[in-house]
């Protein structure tokens, strides 16, 4: 029986070892078939190691349609570097930083969702993926259809915009409107908060605020990075120059001083942002205002709490008193107080006597302690 059960151990090691070589193998298909999943997914999102870039293609009356195009075409065919097409590539929701670039033949400009590239007769908009906006989303729908309708509007006039200047106006309005209807619906809430406060103070409220109050400093870092794009660009003459592509096309070079219209148009959209940073920023102060009210009116409670505790305390102490003479009293020691008709009410009166001395002394010395002035402190040399 012994030798049996010997002979089977060898067997039963090797069968053990080959079950945890297949399992291995199995773990290691398993985690190399994951790793291509995930590789493939992010290329899908992301179009990383495709070498091709999403796009949407405006010509000169505003008619577009979706391609595909390579990045060396892109950058060899309208003069662009390779780090220009950063922003399209890593266009995440975090990106938050804005950008406008002005190349020989074009403006690459990089504003919250919108990425595109404006030349003299072509607007390519990049396909945002992983930015928060959907391509089947109204708003984007909205900007293309108001993209569209401005690249389509021809009217030759004196006092008409170029073509790129209305592409641009386009992606601001478009921009601006989106902070607009951000900021109302984050003011909304707030101010709902800030006045359902001033009836009762709950825990789940505080929490609410707090997280509405984040959600305004990061919409308010949005808008302060628009507000700071603008004013680098309306500082800096050779920019500004540089974005009538049109000009430059038909060969005509303007002045360094000759950009009326384009400052215009920028510092109107700049008085827009300057003013959504404003209203952003006095709501961000009105809540910490509510802020430190509810913790002056906390503090102010947690002090009455204390002083009561402290009122009890001291009531507690001159009963005390009381009762410690009372038992002096009550001790079968023969005193010659018991001799007396008088003696309990002697007691009794100096005990009442020493338990109310004891309340009002302690309770004045408090009243000293609560009253906070300066004037009280006058001995005091503040450096």
């Amino acid at each position: 029986m012994w030798s049996i059960t010997t002979r089977r151990i060898p067997s039963l090691v090797r069968t053990f070892c080959q079950s945890k070589r297949v399992w291995h193998q199995v773990d290691i298909e398993a985690s190399t078939l994951l790793q291509k999943n995930l590789l493939q997914r992010n290329n899908a999102l992301y179009n990383y190691g495709s070498g091709t870039i999403r796009c949407t293609i405006f010509d000169k009356v505003g008619q577009y349609h979706p391609v595909e195009m390579k990045r060396k075409d892109l950058v060899s065919k309208h003069e662009l570097l390779p780090r220009d097409l950063r922003k399209i590539e890593r266009s995440r929701k975090q990106d938050l930083v804005p950008s406008l670039l002005v190349r020989q033949n074009g403006i690459l400009i990089s504003l919250l969702t919108t990425r595109a590239l404006i030349m003299p007769d072509m607007v390519v908009v990049f396909d945002s993926v992983g930015s928060g906006i959907s391509l089947d989303s109204r708003t984007h729908k909205k900007f293309i259809q108001d993209l569209e309708l401005r690249l389509g509007n021809q009217v030759v006039d004196k006092d008409s915009l170029p073509y790129e200047f209305r592409a641009l106006e386009a992606i601001f309005v478009s921009a601006l409107s989106n902070m607009s209807s951000e900021m109302k619906v984050l003011l909304t809430v707030c101010n709902g908060i800030l006045e359902d406060l001033e009836y009762s103070i709950t825990r789940d409220k505080l929490r609410f605020l707090l997280v509405q109050n984040k959600k305004l400093t990061v919409f308010r870092r949005k808008a302060v990075l628009v507000r700071e794009m603008l004013n680098d660009i309306l500082e800096q003459d050779d920019m500004l120059c540089g974005m009538y592509l049109s000009d430059k096309l038909r060969g005509n070079l303007r002045a360094k001083d000759d950009h009326a219209e384009i400052e215009m148009l920028l510092e109107t959209y700049y008085t827009h942002v300057d003013e959504i940073v404003q209203t952003v920023e006095g709501t961000i102060s009105n809540t910490k205002t509510t802020e430190e009210i509810i913790n002056i009116v906390l503090d102010s409670n947690r002090n009455q709490l204390m002083l009561l505790g402290i009122r009890f305390a001291m009531g507690t102490l001159s009963l005390g008193a009381a009762l410690w003479i009372g038992s002096l009293y009550g001790m079968n020691l023969e005193n010659f107080i018991e001799e007396t008709s008088f003696g309990f009410i002697f007691v009794t009166t100096l005990g009442l006597l020493g338990m109310s001395w004891l309340f009002i002394y302690s309770i004045r010395q408090l009243h000293k302690l609560q009253k906070m002035s300066l004037a009280a402190s006058s001995h005091i040399n503040i450096k």
